[in-house]
């Protein structure tokens, strides 16, 4: 099977389906990425021409510096401009401009991984340390059509990270997204999850295939933490788990239910070229891997590996109750692939 399209509405009576029209797929995705490229774009300059000069300074990096892939998830000092030292105005430029790369349900879970941090400074009472402020935009380039630039949004539990090139192409990788706790279990905010489908569909797919006796679960202990952790390149692992060639057509809809939370974070025209990728591949070159228990509440740590992406979740931290979620390009990630490629262009 060359090509794999699932499509959610359909029940899949099959392990494969042919994908058609990939020609005319490709040029739509291409026409709506520009139109995503340009609005972006529109957003970037209205978020900087709202602030002063020294705030500018802070936000803005040279395309080439090595801060652009200096990226990272855990608490610690950043670089770039902080929604700490904005005005209420500023502020909310800085949150449009963040709406405008993201889905409604991104910007949901992300808004409540911040409402979370504050939580956290609550719970710990220290707000210095859990500063719901201390997220970060910075540019790497200037925002210009048809140019080619860089944006970034993050602090902890939060790594969005988006390239522009030449105005006409647009990768979001690798993106980052965690929660502690994972589960609120009392107090003001209980009852809130943010990351929980990201849980839910992968242990439904697991129990599923370990029921059918196949050797999903690798190992009974789950890693403490993602294993590509905040490396700038993410190192292809050793390939563990079920390749989705041996699972239901029931399963493999439970796959890509799973993905599709992953990618659309974003907004459709990049979760769209992200769904694309994935679903072009052979099941065979998709594996789904669980470590640790099945059970709810127990540390547990799951993958899905393919040739090009990786998306990694570990829940161990915390008693179990903090979760990590990321999404990897082995090629792609702030573009390098597609960078790479321009490049070689460019020199003929």
């Amino acid at each position: 099977m060359k090509r794999f399209l699932f499509v959610v509405s359909v029940a899949l009576s099959t392990l494969s389906l042919a994908h058609e029209g990939h020609d005319h797929g490709s040029e739509q995705s291409s026409s709506s990425q520009k139109k995503a490229i340009e609005e972006l774009t529109v957003e970037a300059q209205s978020f900087l021409s709202v602030l002063p000069a020294d705030l500018q300074k802070k936000a803005m990096f040279d395309f080439q510096d090595p801060e652009r892939e200096n990226w990272k998830f855990t608490p610690q000092p950043r670089k770039g401009l902080p929604l700490e030292d904005l005005s209420a105005e500023q502020q909310k430029a800085a949150k449009k401009l963040l709406a405008t790369i993201l889905s409604q349900q991104g910007l949901l879970k992300v808004n409540t991984i911040q409402e979370l941090e504050k939580l956290l400074g609550e719970m710990e009472n220290d707000p210095v340390k859990r500063n719901h402020q201390a997220y970060f935009t910075s540019f790497f380039g200037q925002p210009e059509s048809g140019k080619t630039w860089g944006y970034r949004y993050e602090g902890h539990h939060i790594a969005v990270n988006v390239t522009i090139i030449d105005g006409k192409s647009m990768i979001a990788s690798p993106t980052f997204l965690g929660a502690s706790p994972a589960q609120v279990r009392e107090g003001r905010m209980q009852g809130t999850q943010a990351l929980a489908k990201e849980e839910n569909l992968a242990r439904a797919l697991a129990e599923s295939l370990h029921q059918r006796g196949k050797a999903v679960v690798y190992s009974k202990e789950s890693p403490a933490e993602i294993l590509t952790a905040e490396n700038r390149v993410a190192q292809q692992l050793e390939p563990v788990g079920v390749p989705m060639n041996e699972a239901s057509a029931a399963e493999v809809k439970l796959l890509f239910q799973l993905i599709a939370e992953f990618a659309h974070r974003y907004r459709s025209e990049v979760a769209d070229a992200q769904m694309h990728a994935m679903e072009s591949l052979d099941l065979k070159e998709i594996r789904f891997a669980w470590a640790g228990s099945l059970e709810m509440g127990k540390a547990f740590y799951y993958r899905i590996q393919t040739p090009k992406v990786l998306i990694e979740t570990a829940n161990s931290q915390n008693n179990a109750n903090h979760i990590h979620t990321v999404w990897r390009d082995h090629a792609n990630d702030f573009g390098r692939d597609s960078l790479g490629e321009h490049y070689r262009n460019d020199a003929h």
